[in-house]
């Protein structure tokens, strides 16, 4: 079954409430009105009691109530309402002027002694008739209901109104995000003038939006940018087979174009492994086997290898401090392998490569720093993207790096619960990696 509406709800919501409150303050006024007839009753009997002690004064038995029993009587035909019962202090009655049976619950009664200091002597009895007390309560009691019915209806039918007025925010919501696509991703609610309850969710959705928007910007680069990287190594390999089978050679000739060819599939080879292992690190799949590891000794092999490479750039390598961190032996060195390459392809001749361990505040912090020229403000949050590069220029076919080992540098850093930046001023360049302790 299709669950209601929330402006359906609104509404039964409302009209159970409106029920309710009419019903509550039509009990109450029925209650109030009727413990006002009471008093009103009783105040009548209390006065028409005393006006009949008053005309019995004096009666000491049945032989002296008929000389005053024309005046009771004309008191009693004042008020046609009233009916009076005396009963002697022998129990029998003396008078009745309601003979018979009657329907006790139309009447209200008030019985007393004739004289009040001589309880156990003559007695009256009144008896003021309430029917018209009765219609009235009954009559009110039926208002009370169809008011409670025709105000829950009213309430019912203005609540749909107001409700769906209420709802017309939440209702544009919904037409905005029916008509989002890969085309209209800048589409925005206008904030300001959604109602004080809906703001946060308009600026969530819109904030939810700017995301998307953001990440199939980041795809549609990340695609096209796959299809550049691909599209070198590819054409090179179809050119150089094309052209070895164009005609006959010698048997070194086809050694020499296996080994160009080879260097290119190795190429596309760390490529796709790289873009394997950021998807991995995407879904949180990239697991380390964590392991006790000496910082300085991993840091002072991975300098050893590089060194020769740094000798022939002009390059001086430097390690300050020690430390213990629990990690991925192989994830480690490729990280930091990732960072040398890069320190060392844009530090100049006679600059400097320092990497620097310290412990502070309960973290780890290693510091990879070359001295070299500064890396602009605005490219620094983008360092970290794939397949991004600081020079705008691509060289067709000449390159090595396929803008993926910062990226990767950064998975490999969160998936040990660390953090990377980078802070370039003042001639260096530093790359900062913190870990828990």
């Amino acid at each position: 079954m299709r669950p209601l509406s929330l402006g359906t709800r609104l509404s039964l919501l409302f009209a159970a409430c409106s029920a309710a409150v009419s019903l509550l303050a039509g009990i109450l006024f029925n209650q109030a009105s009727e413990a006002h007839f009471v008093e009103l009753d009783h105040q009548q009997l209390e006065g028409e009691l005393t006006v009949l002690r008053s005309l019995l004064a004096g009666v000491a038995g049945e032989a002296d109530l008929p000389e005053r029993l024309p005046a009771v009587r004309e008191e009693l035909a004042l008020h046609p309402e009233l009916a009076l019962r005396i009963v002697g202090s022998d129990g029998l009655i003396w008078f009745d002027s309601l003979p018979g049976r009657h329907d006790p619950a139309a009447y209200r009664s008030l019985e007393a002694p004739l004289e009040p200091r001589d309880a156990g002597g003559t007695r009256l009895t009144l008896h003021l008739n309430i029917a018209h007390h009765r219609h009235f309560l009954k009559d009110m009691q039926r208002l009370i209901w169809l008011g409670v019915g025709l105000s829950a209806l009213a309430t019912a039918l203005l609540g749909a109104w107001v409700a769906r007025r209420s709802l017309r925010p939440l209702q544009r919501m919904g037409e905005v995000a029916a008509g989002i696509s890969a085309s209209s991703l800048t589409t925005r609610l206008e904030e300001t003038r959604q109602p004080a309850e809906l703001a946060e969710l308009a600026q969530a959705f819109n904030a939810m939006l700017a995301r998307l928007e953001d990440a199939f910007a980041r795809l549609s680069a990340f695609s096209g940018d796959i299809a550049h990287e691909l599209r070198t190594p590819l054409s090179n390999l179809l050119t150089q087979t094309q052209v070895i089978l164009s005609r006959p050679r010698a048997l070194e000739d086809y050694r020499e174009a296996l080994h160009s060819n080879l260097e290119e599939l190795q190429r596309l080879a760390q490529m796709v492994a790289d873009m394997l292992l950021l998807a991995k690190a995407d879904h949180g799949l990239l697991l380390p086997n964590r392991e006790p590891l000496e910082l300085g000794a991993e840091i002072d092999a991975l300098l050893d290898y590089f060194a020769a490479l740094a000798e022939d750039a002009g390059v001086r390598l430097e390690r300050r401090g020690d430390a213990r961190l629990a990690a991925d032996r192989g994830m480690l060195r490729q990280a930091l392998s990732n960072l040398l390459d890069n320190a060392l392809r844009f530090t100049p001749a006679g600059g400097e490569i320092r990497l620097e361990l310290t412990n502070t505040a309960g973290r780890l912090r290693l510091e990879v720093g070359n001295s070299g020229p500064a890396i602009p403000a605005e490219q620094l949050p983008r360092l970290f993207d794939r397949f991004y590069r600081a020079d705008p220029a691509r060289r067709e076919g000449s390159g090595e790096h396929a803008g993926l080992g910062l990226a990767l540098t950064r998975s490999i850093v969160r998936a040990h619960g660390g953090e990377i930046r980078c802070e370039s001023s003042a001639g260096w360049t530093r790359f900062i990696l913190e870990f828990p302790a």
